[in-house]
């Protein structure tokens, strides 16, 4: 087999390696892309455009059933045949990827269905859903970008059972009547929101001692009580024994209790994809957990690595920042180089959980002189004219020396919108002086950080 020498490759065409392709090809390189999935990755077929349209319709739901506190009487019938065609015609083109395919190809990348796989530095086995085979020699390098999948549980009796991830959940015509929900990241808390508001019965499970885990306590204290009153059964710190399925799932947990439901979803998280991708011949270990780069995004001699599997953050925004970055690397321009000061992020829960930077506790962790406050939503004025499904926060994390923001979180209607602002702050090291000059419009949603800067200093 002779070997097809070309520019670039690009082995996982997820959101930041299509964009570095394209990017590259536009460039004028010979650009080869490699995937045996879907161009365009989990995002736009199982992640977040499926999911922002189911929890845009729930969303829709829960605030036509506050106009009885509001304006008057309104009759809500949730129709989930309205949001499983909306995913299916407009979200998916039907799990087509043919218009990803097509701007790459417009741009000169050549698209190799199948699994790749590092053979040394700049060289990529292939071996084609077809059958095929081909060996690539990249001149300049190869970016990685081979992302992650849902991660499996060792909980005895999970494995054979016909559980959900995201994966299933995003294609389904219609709900169960009730599901147990393992796992309250993101994901979990999202979905789970979504499905209570359309009636399904949920139970939610936790084995950490709060949702959210990742998110400041406050904000998880807001999600826990609002999902909470909207009836879902939470359980965080629990511990989940086995799962038994016979039609439906029953899910047995420590000191004998047993949930049972008809559907189970597991939300846990996700784990890179690098195991058997060739890794040791490019001088690195065999069993990564993540790949190491530097500010560049190289991870070796003529290797970039792109999204997840950086261990920067499971986003697309990262993801394709960090394309970016590699793009002006491949192409010999300046920098900006990779900055992961600001990095922020938006759970869509209603309120929305937006967050940027240090959290409180990773700040004293890194042994800044902190300063913190908490401004409360429904206090505010803006938070007090929209009453029901107010409930929210703005925290504020300072570093008291330097008299500049390290983190922050905005969690409220739009939250993730109001988080702007202070993901400017953050990432441009803004005066708290400079911040507290500021005309915050009224009466608005952000308006109430400027009650949480006022509280930095007392």
């Amino acid at each position: 087999m002779a070997a097809t020498e070309v520019d670039v490759v690009v082995l996982g065409l997820g959101p930041g390696g299509e964009y570095a392709a394209q990017k590259l090809a536009e460039a004028g390189l010979r650009v080869v892309g490699v995937d045996k999935g879907l161009v365009g990755g989990e995002c736009p077929f199982y992640g977040c455009i499926p999911s922002k349209m189911m929890i845009r319709a729930a969303d829709s739901l829960a605030e036509a059933r506050r106009a009885v506190t509001l304006g008057g009487e309104v009759e809500v019938t949730p129709d989930w045949r309205l949001v499983a065609e909306r995913i299916d015609k407009q979200a998916t083109n039907h799990w087509d990827d043919s218009s990803h395919v097509e701007r790459l190809t417009d741009a000169g990348v050549e698209i190799l269905r199948g699994t790749g796989r590092l053979d040394g530095p700049g060289r990529v086995l292939v071996t084609g859903t077809d059958g095929s085979t081909h060996e690539l020699v990249a001149a300049r390098g190869v970016i990685l970008n081979v992302g992650t999948v849902p991660a499996t549980l060792p909980i005895a009796g999970l494995e054979g059972t016909p559980y959900w991830t995201n994966r299933e959940v995003v294609r389904l015509a219609e709900l169960p009547e009730s599901i147990v929900v393992i796992g309250a990241g993101p994901i979990g808390c999202e979905l789970t929101q979504a499905f209570a508001r359309f009636g399904v019965r949920v139970t939610l499970l936790e084995v950490a001692d709060r949702i959210l885990g990742p998110e400041e306590p406050e904000s998880s204290e807001v999600v826990h009580g609002v999902l909470t009153v909207e009836g879902v059964d939470v359980r965080a710190g629990v511990r989940i024994d086995s799962v038994a399925h016979d039609g439906g799932f029953r899910v047995a947990l420590a000191g004998g209790e047993v949930v049972s439901a008809d559907q189970l979803l597991v939300a846990a998280g996700r784990r890179t994809q690098l195991s058997g991708i060739g890794l040791e011949t490019v001088g690195l270990a065999d069993d990564l957990k993540v790949v190491e780069t530097d500010k560049r995004l190289r991870a070796g001699e003529r290797l970039w690595a792109v999204g997840d599997i950086t261990g920067k953050g499971q986003f697309t925004h990262v993801s394709m920042y960090q394309a970016a970055v590699a793009v002006r690397d491949l192409l010999g321009e300046d920098g900006p180089w990779a900055d992961y000061r600001a990095v922020s992020r938006v759970t869509f829960t209603d309120p929305e959980v937006g967050s940027v930077g240090m959290t409180e506790r990773q700040a004293r962790e890194a042994g800044l002189n902190v300063v913190v406050s908490v401004a409360q939503i429904p206090e505010s004025s803006r938070g007090w004219i929209h009453q029901v499904g107010n409930e929210g926060i703005i925290k504020l994390v300072g570093d008291a020396d330097r008299r500049v923001l390290v983190g922050a979180s905005a969690v409220a209607p739009s939250g993730g919108e109001v988080l702007g602002l202070l993901a400017a702050a953050v990432h441009a090291e803004i005066p708290l002086a400079t911040l507290r000059t500021m005309h915050f419009a009224y009466p608005t949603f952000h308006r109430a950080i400027e009650v949480a800067l006022a509280g930095l200093d007392s």
